[in-house]
Order: structure tokens, then sequence, then C-alpha cells
């Protein structure tokens, strides 16, 4: 194995490799497969790259795409042509909604059997029109052909996935143009990355004069802030002018003990939190996109009463047609935010009274211990978050899936100084949490970081062989999987919508198998966690063991996400009400007096 290569005799695939390592990527996620076959070889090859085998190209993807959530360095993905284009495509999908970034090559038949026209189906073996299936899935995509510019093209499949906004970039290379010689040097300079449009000063003295007009002014935080890497600056600007902050599905971009945290909102965030929301008069969104599950169905009620700043590199985020927000700021945040920093040095405001009746309302409403029942059949799963949250040390790194893996935590699990937690909220897929460890656990790999993945049985059974691949590792992974018998937000919506279930559980035709016997199958060490004894101690020494590892827990079947926005069916359609009024429902007298409590100026006499 090599990690230089010299020009001489030097293959596509060869160049390719060691192009990518230039630019600066590390780690490769791979399946391989025959039209893929020089790419393989040559990532094999090359010592200064790390690949990893997995079982599934799904898995490949969300791997790279859990690698990268650590620091945002992007890890290349691997796959052959036609099935493996099409396994990887859900992972893929995940990344470029969540704006992660990634670097997909594929293999692909020989040029000269590449379907020609849109009527043919196919033409070579195992071909599929990979260009035509990504397009709306990657922020790049590139179909290598023989007169290319070789540097020009990985350069910019790099620089497109780190980027401006990041995401996927997709490079297809027919498998007759991997082998072909060329003489390139791949430790050349790396191509410019191109300049973005400035924002202007205007805008920033239009956002500062907005918070200091405000008397009940908030700043929700989305994934752009952990993105472009400006926590520092988000918390420093928040502390000159006095603003309280929100985090919007990333919620590790700033320590919850801080006066100025005020919580989680969203649909199925927390109550605190929405109360808090709908009572700001100015509202300053960082780097979130604002989705379905931020601002919910009743998306003209988000944030009723503010004046919505909203600052987002993406363009199209900032005009889509569902939002009416007073300012739209095109910009990267690492620019945008030390000039507000500057600017709010000049204009350090107080905001005392506000900042008092949040964390009023925070004490008051948000989630505690007590709002959940204990039944004997299962642990209570916000029983079990908030006892997790009690081990975590700073390091550690959660993972969470969907469902109850991803919303009982995003709830509750505290966010302390130097503990990170990330689910995928875009696509949302079952699956994705254990790739998504596996490829936190290679980025952390040497830091003594522990990783600990949540994840539900239903969705594990998506991406079951990967246990395989945890067991012939020696990644430092606690796997909670949390057994309630199926698809619990699924029973949810039927409960509520229909009254009847179907492929859901058990008991409606979804079987599963026993968890503690498959993870001893795979050869892990394994344990049973049950709703007996101290549950909690047995937990924690989980936790504190080392290496690849599996905790079935057995949770209770009954408990619903508490709270979390509820829409209804009624006779004029399905309704959702204001996220305030969440589930459990307040009597109304209460959320009004709620709202009426909020800080306001008394009128001049």
């Amino acid at each position: 194995m090599a990690d230089v290569v010299t020009t001489a005799g030097l293959r596509v695939a060869d160049y390719v490799a060691a192009r990518l390592s230039h630019l600066g990527v590390t780690d490769a996620f791979v399946v391989t497969g025959g039209a893929a076959m020089h790419l393989d070889h040559a990532f094999a090859e090359f010592a200064a790259l790390r690949v990893h085998y997995l079982h599934h190209e799904q898995a490949c993807a969300m791997a790279a795409e859990g690698f990268a959530r650590l620091d945002w360095r992007p890890a290349a993905v691997v796959v052959t042509a036609g099935p493996g284009v099409i396994n990887a495509l859900n992972g893929v999908f995940g990344a470029y909604t969540d704006s992660i970034p990634m670097i997909v090559i594929s293999g692909q038949v020989r040029t000269n059997t590449l379907a020609q026209g849109e009527d043919l189906r196919q033409m070579g073996d195992q071909e599929v029109r990979t260009l035509d299936l990504v397009r709306s899935l990657t922020v790049w995509r590139h179909q290598l052909s023989a007169d290319d510019d070789l540097r020009c093209i990985v350069d910019s499949a790099y620089l497109a996935a780190t980027g401006g906004r990041p995401g996927p970039a997709w490079l297809d290379i027919p498998v007759d143009l991997q082998s072909q010689i060329v003489e390139l040097d791949p430790c050349e300079p790396i191509l410019q990355r191109p300049k973005d449009g400035a924002f202007a000063c205007t805008e920033i003295d239009e956002v500062i004069q907005s918070l200091e007009q405000a008397e009940r002014p908030l700043i929700l935080a989305g994934t752009g802030v952990r993105a472009s890497d400006t926590m520092a600056a988000l918390l420093r600007t928040a502390e000159l002018l006095d603003v309280p902050v929100m985090t919007a599905w990333t919620h590790d971009v700033m320590p919850n003990e801080h006066r100025l945290f005020v919580g989680r909102p969203g649909t199925i965030g927390t109550r605190d939190a929405n109360i808090i929301l709908q009572q700001a008069d100015v509202l300053v969104v960082l780097g979130s996109r604002l989705n379905i599950r931020q601002v919910s169905y009743n998306w003209a009620s988000f944030a009723r009463q503010a004046r919505i700043i909203h600052v987002d590199i993406d363009q199209a985020e900032l005009v889509k047609p569902f939002l009416d927000t007073a300012v739209k700021v095109k910009a990267d945040l690492r620019e945008f935010l030390p000039a507000l920093g500057l600017e709010a040095q000049r204009h350090q405001g107080r905001h005392t009274e506000w900042i008092a009746w949040c964390q009023r309302i925070r004490a008051e409403y948000g989630p505690k211990w007590d709002d959940y029942s204990v039944r004997e059949e299962g642990i209570n799963p916000y029983h079990l978050v908030m006892s997790l949250g009690d081990c975590l040390r700073p390091g550690d790194v959660m993972v969470c899936g969907n469902a109850t893996a991803c919303i009982v935590p995003f709830q509750v699990l505290p966010m302390r100084e130097g503990i990170r937690m990330f689910s995928n909220s875009g696509s949302a897929s079952m699956g994705y949490d254990l790739p998504a460890a596996l490829g936190a656990a290679v980025a952390a790999e040497g830091s003594q970081r522990r990783v600990i993945c949540l994840a539900g049985d239903g969705s594990l059974m998506m991406n079951l062989q990967e246990l395989q691949t945890l067991a012939s590792s020696e990644l430092d992974i606690a796997l909670i999987i949390l057994v309630n018998d199926g698809y619990l937000s699924i029973r949810q919506t039927q409960a509520n919508f229909f009254g009847s279930f179907s492929g859901c559980g058990p008991s409606s035709g979804l079987q599963f198998p026993d968890f503690a016997r498959i993870g001893s199958a795979f050869g892990l060490v394994t344990m049973s966690l049950e709703p007996t004894g101290d549950w909690r101690q047995r937990l924690s020494a989980f936790l504190d063991a080392r290496g690849p590892r599996v905790c079935v827990a057995s949770i209770d079947r009954h408990q619903e996400f508490e709270p979390r926005l509820r829409s209804i069916a009624t006779s004029e359609g399905i309704k959702t009400p204001e996220l305030d009024n969440m589930h459990p429902l307040l009597p109304e007298a209460q959320l009004a007096a709620i709202r009426a409590s909020a800080p306001r100026r008394r009128a001049a006499m």
C-alpha cells in the first residue's frame, strides 16, 4: 500500500483517491462491486485513506453523514453501479436535507454501453441513469468523460460539498475510465473556492435596531450555527445583546445551563419553549430552514407576535412560500455573526424582565420526571433518557434514530458543555441510527469519546446487518435498543385519526425478534434492561463499559410523546392548533393567563 503516488502510470481511480486525500478526506465507507472495481482497489491501496467496509450502501451513506457531523469534514462513499447507487440514495437524501458534506463516488458501466436517448431503459449490465436519480438529492453531480479536466472535476466536487450550504456531491465514473492512465500530480494546489456575495452593512443595522426596540427579543439558532462553527460567536453576541436563545433541531449549539438558554421549540419540542416563542416580539432566526417540524402546519401562527428576521446562506430557504418573514438576510454565519457581535458591543442591551419571565416559564412548564408515569411493564422512555442524561460526560456523542429514539432525547436530554447530540431531521429515515453511530465513532477514534446510540426496535430492523460491522469493530459504541414492539409514532397517528391499527406492531401484523438473542448471535456483549431493581445503576454500568456493546431496554409501550402538537380531524379538514397549545392541553383560561403574563410596556399616561 502507498500514501504517495507518482504521476507516471497513475490510473484515474488512483488519482481520485489521492486527490481526495490531498483535499483533506481521510475516510471512505465502501461496499465493493464490479462496476467500481478500480475505485475499490485504488481506495484500498492508498494508505492515507482509511476504508471501512459495511454490508449495505444505504448504511455507507448514513455512516458518512454521521462521520461528518462531528466536525463537518466530508467522508467519501464508494458504491457500484445500478443497485449500489440506488441503495445509497436514502442516506444521501438525508445528508442533502440536513446540509451535511459528503462525496459519493460511484462506478458506472463502460462508456460504450451507456444508454442513449430517453426511451432506452438500459443498455449496460446493471446500468441505471445515475445523474437522473441523484439530481434532486445533491448539491453537485457529474459523470466523468474522457475529455474532462480530472483535477478540476474532483476539486469541484469537494468545494461544492463543503462550501456555501454543504451537502452531498456525486461523481459517477464509468469502469473503463477508472483504469485509464493520466499524467497528473494529485498534490497540485487546490482550486480557489468561488466567493459568495457579501451581505450589506445596512442589514446588520436593521437587526440591531429591531433588537434595541424589542421588549421580548429571541434568537432561534439552527444547524447553520453548528455547520459554520460559530457557536462561540453566537454565545458572545447573545450575551452582549442580552437576548435569550432557543435551539432548532440542532440542540447542542448552546449549553442548556446558560442563563440565556430558553428551550427547544417545535411541533415535538417542549411546552415551555413554545410558550416563550409565541410571546416574542422580535425573532432572529440563524441558520434554520424553519421546516414543518419547526413551524407546524399552522405556519401562519408561528411566532405570531414577532417581527421575524431570517438569516440563511441559501436564498431559496428565505423565500419559501409558506413563510412570511419581515427581513431576509442571505449570509454566511461565519461572516454575519462576527459583524453582528462587533456592532452589538456598541449597543449592549438589557432584557432582564423578559429573561426572568422566560426562566419562570421554563421552571414551571418544562418537562419533569413526575410528568411521566411509572408502569411495571416497561421503563418509561422519558425516565430512561433523563437517567441517561445524568450519566453523560463531556465528549460524549449521542446519536439518535427516529421517533422515540429522537423525539424523547430532543425534548429532555440536557445539553451540557462538550456533549454532542444529533439525528437526521430532514429524511428522518428508519435505519439511520446504527450506521450514523458507526460513522461518528470512526470520526471520534483516538479521542476517548464515547458514542451512545439510541435505536428503536423498528428502526434497527432496517439496517440490522450492520450489527456485524459493529461486532467486527473495536469502536466504543454503546447501542441502546428501545424495545416497544414497533412503530410508536405510527401507532399514535393511527390512534389519533382512525382508532385502529395496521402494520405497526405484533398485534397488527408486524413481528420483531428477540434482540438480546440477536445481539448475542452477532457475538456482541449484550445486556437486557428491565424495569426492576435499580435499573439506573445497571444503565450507568453499561455506559461505563468500553468497546462495542448492546443494551436491550424494555420500554413502556403506552407512553406517548408528551408534550406534542396534535392535529385533529374535523368536518372542515385537519386542524392544527398554535404551537403553545400542546397536548395534553392546558385549560383555556390557564393558557390565556400565561400568554397575558409576558412582559409588556405600559401605555404612556
